[in-house]
């Protein structure tokens, strides 16, 4: 199962930053989850629209040159895209970074992934499941058919559920077509470990802190 920090390690530093990024990194993730917003033009890692305001955020071409240094290696990331409209420009930095082949675009915007993939049908792609996206899906007649048919079309490569949707059933469905399943944003031991013993990909936490004792 891969540890993946959302925000970096936002229980212990403010999440979206370097420090947090560090923390987690120290802390033994796996991965990290960074939210990608476009705020005047450019493109910033701010989970709401009040953090892509706050003075001295972190803008991405930062985050991205921070985390392809050598120390954070061996790490994947999830790029969580909040808005429509900045795909193109979010490709170009990813590529300038060299870090493309370890990045996994994950949104609740369909939008967003699809075009994303008709950009670059090499990246990676995840939908996250839950809120919105979810009332949105139920009015298919069952959002499991309707995301397990994406996958195994390869609509997308991943599927991103808020923890309480998910259990052992879908973790299976999900693996036999191809993708893979994180569980997100879970702050307790207890949690992680049914998780764990559901078989997903990965957990998303704000405080990886909790992986060491789960």
């Amino acid at each position: 199962m891969l540890r993946v920090g959302h925000g970096g390690a936002g229980a212990v530093a403010r999440a979206n930053t370097l420090a947090s990024f560090d923390a987690a990194l120290e802390l033994g993730v796996d991965m990290i989850e960074f939210d990608v917003r476009v705020r005047r033009g450019r493109l910033v890692v701010a989970h709401t629209p009040f953090d892509a305001r706050v003075p001295g955020c972190l803008s991405l071409d930062r985050a991205l040159a921070h985390l392809a240094t050598p120390r954070f290696a061996e790490l994947r990331f999830d790029a969580d895209v909040k808005q429509i409209g900045g795909e193109a420009a979010l490709l170009d930095a990813l590529e300038r970074s060299g870090l493309t082949d370890r990045v996994l675009v994950s949104s609740q915007l369909m939008g967003v992934l699809d075009r994303v993939r008709a950009l670059d049908p090499s990246v990676r792609t995840g939908v996250s499941i839950g809120g919105r996206v979810l009332r949105h899906l139920q009015r298919w007649g069952g959002w499991r058919a309707g995301v397990l048919e994406a996958v195994a079309a390869r609509r997308f490569d991943a599927v991103m559920a808020h923890h309480t949707l998910v259990d052992a059933t879908l973790s299976e469905a999900v693996r036999e077509r191809g993708g893979e399943l994180f569980a997100w944003t879970v702050d307790d031991r207890a949690g992680i470990a049914r998780l764990r013993d559901a078989g997903v990909t990965g957990v998303i936490t704000n405080d990886p802190r909790l992986f060491a004792t789960a």
